[in-house]
């Protein structure tokens, strides 16, 4: 199982966030990766500065014959096709794709880090996943879901929205 997670807090010239997000999906199915599951969207603010507009975010899951590292290149494709640009960081963008797990390996190099360092403390990682995969299992700290989103502050785990499209 391979978990994904798309995230926008930035319009593009071609539309808004929830375009951003749509037109992810779209592109990562034309690199040949099918998508099996795809949660419901959830807005959190933006971290670590609130007063920058908000995110929308998705969890996906993914099936593919690519390397962890190939996924990465294909997925900074997309981003820059989004008008995605890297300098500050944690600053807002248009689109960012996320490697959360990738069939439970665990790698650690400068590189790449599967699975994502920071997956377990981001309630707009755990929330889509659990939707889409309630029994998954953090390959790293061995916890189930549910797990990590009750050790999430009580703060975390009220700050995020399900919304209806």
């Amino acid at each position: 199982m391979i978990l994904l997670n798309i995230g926008s807090n930035l319009n593009t010239i071609k539309g808004d966030r929830l375009f951003n997000l749509r037109k992810t999906i779209e592109l990562i199915k034309l690199e040949n990766i099918k998508i099996t599951k795809i949660s419901s969207i959830y807005e959190t603010p933006s971290y670590p500065n609130e007063k920058k507009p908000k995110f929308l975010n998705i969890g996906t899951e993914v099936e593919c014959n690519d390397t962890p590292r190939l996924l990465i290149k294909k997925f900074n494709k997309i981003e820059k096709k989004l008008q995605r640009t890297r300098g500050i960081k944690n600053q807002p963008r248009t689109c960012d794709i996320d490697l959360i797990d990738y069939n439970g390996k665990i790698l650690n190099s400068k590189q790449l880090t599967i699975p994502h360092p920071k997956a377990h403390l981001r309630n707009f990682v755990l929330f889509p996943i659990k939707e889409i995969s309630p029994t998954w299992i953090h390959p790293v700290l061995n916890k189930r879901i549910d797990f990590l989103i009750k050790k999430l502050s009580f703060k975390l785990r009220n700050e995020i929205t399900k919304i209806k499209e």
